[in-house]
């Protein structure tokens, strides 16, 4: 394989041996802290330890960091692999500049982020963050599949990341709202972000199926102009010679 395949494989790489035993645990987690909660209401203890919230925190914000990053890293693929292929730096520099200064910009907000106490400020790095994220997403050369948007695994990840920024930005509000409000928002969120990434486990192998690797896009590129450019793809039914 190439540099450019292994760099293509990073992604999925990452996402089986960091991403998705982290979201593992972190459920674990949330379950336990519910349960903890719920036994403590009701009996005045529970045999769950009370570090299982710290731990359920910790691990969260490293989930979003994990989530943020290898988001990051699949449209960094996508982008500086169309600015290359299509020599973007020589016909629009400051285009790729721009594009950079996004990136830079989205992992300088996501640190304050996590430094951040105030909430005026929490709001002010997630927001930043977000938007750099959609932005770069909007960039060419991302495999995206806007058509079957409700199947893809862009939208997918870009949502999912986007949901864990604000459940970032909102965790000191959580344990600070005597009414819940927070809480509730958070695991509903996070209900759906789960769902997402379930849907991430779908999307990623078929995304793999049809993003090629660099030895086989000469033959897929001439099958689909061979298929598809000269005729519509359809699959024929064989001929199958009737018995006598």
């Amino acid at each position: 394989m190439e540099l450019k395949d292994v760099i293509l494989l990073l992604h999925p790489v990452i996402a089986v041996l960091v991403v998705f035993p982290l979201i593992g645990i972190v459920v674990n987690r949330a379950l336990q802290v519910r349960q903890r909660r719920l036994q403590t209401a009701t009996d005045g203890k529970s045999k769950i330890p009370p570090a299982v919230g710290q731990e359920h925190v910790k691990l969260g914000r490293w989930l979003t960091g994990s989530v943020v990053g290898i988001v990051l890293l699949a449209l960094g693929f996508d982008i500086f692999s169309n600015i290359l292929e299509k020599q973007v730096w020589t016909k629009a520099p400051f285009q790729v500049i721009l594009v950079a200064l996004f990136f830079v910009a989205t992992i300088a907000s996501l640190a304050l982020l996590y430094k951040a106490g105030d909430r005026k400020w929490r709001a002010i790095f997630a927001t930043l963050s977000g938007m750099a994220l959609v932005v770069l997403g909007c960039q060419d050369g991302i495999y995206r599949k806007t058509d079957q948007w409700y199947f893809s695994h862009y939208y997918y990840g870009i949502t999912v990341a986007l949901l864990m920024i604000f459940s970032l930005a909102i965790l000191p509000d959580i344990y600070k709202d005597k009414t819940n409000r927070w809480r509730n928002i958070h695991i509903a969120l996070n209900t759906l972000a789960l769902l997402l990434f379930l849907g991430q486990a779908i999307t990623g192998p078929q995304g793999l199926l049809e993003v090629p690797l660099s030895w086989q896009e000469s033959y897929v590129q001439k099958l689909y102009e061979q298929q598809c450019n000269i005729k519509p793809c359809t699959i024929q039914a064989p001929n199958v010679p009737k018995k006598p």
